[in-house]
């Protein structure tokens, strides 16, 4: 039986492919395993049946047999330790590509995340003004940081790993800001993740239920 994921049945980001489901069916595309998915209202995911699940009723989830977790970090490092091709066999570059995974979650996505929301929820404020460019400086700084590290290489260490699955994910969700055009190497980064095959496959499926949902 191929394990379950659940992701919005309505996504708010409308197709873009920034939701982390997203991570998950990358994930599950890069190796190659089969899954399903289970669309939830907003008004489901803070249902008991869901916050069995998901204990903050969000999504992502992840079922498989008598395994249910949340948390798209946790899940896609579980993913990378079960099958070949997110990990590296060597034990200290596995441990590195690890670190990137909560590097990505940790150090890049709060800045990222605090700007977006920002620039969603913000606009009409007395505040947003002047609070806009000390919130891109903070991400400014990370980009700067992560360019500086990734030099000229393709990705963060050798391979592609689950550290760079994270990492591009994350900054995808910088694509309204514009910020992201000012470091030519991490664009370039970035469009090298969504080039892969598996990111193809996993952004048609999202992008299908988004589809699905709009009306005609």
């Amino acid at each position: 039986m191929a394990p379950t994921i659940t992701a919005f049945e309505s996504s708010p980001d409308r197709g873009r492919g920034q939701a982390r489901d997203m991570r998950l069916r990358w994930a599950l595309e890069e190796v190659g395993q089969p899954y399903d998915v289970r669309l939830v209202s907003f008004a489901a995911m803070k249902q008991p049946a869901h916050l069995a699940l998901h204990p903050f009723g969000q999504i992502p989830t992840y079922e498989d047999r008598d395994l249910a977790l949340f948390e798209s970090g946790a899940i896609v490092l579980h993913l990378a330790e079960r099958h070949d091709g997110l990990l590296p066999a060597d034990a200290s570059a596995r441990a590195r590509a690890i670190a990137w995974m909560f590097a990505a979650l940790n150090t890049l996505e709060p800045p990222i995340v605090e700007l977006g929301m920002a620039m969603l929820f913000e606009r009409d404020r007395s505040w947003y003004a002047e609070r806009l460019p000390m919130l891109q400086d903070r991400v400014r700084v990370r980009l700067g940081e992560l360019s500086r590290r990734l030099g000229g290489a393709d990705w963060l260490d050798g391979a592609f790993s689950a550290g760079d699955l994270m990492m591009v994910t994350v900054l995808r969700r910088l694509s309204a800001s514009g910020l992201l055009d000012e470091y030519p190497d991490l664009a370039a980064y970035v469009a090298r993740g969504e080039a892969r095959p598996a990111f193809k496959r996993a952004f048609a499926a999202q992008l299908a239920v988004f589809r699905a949902a709009s009306p005609h």
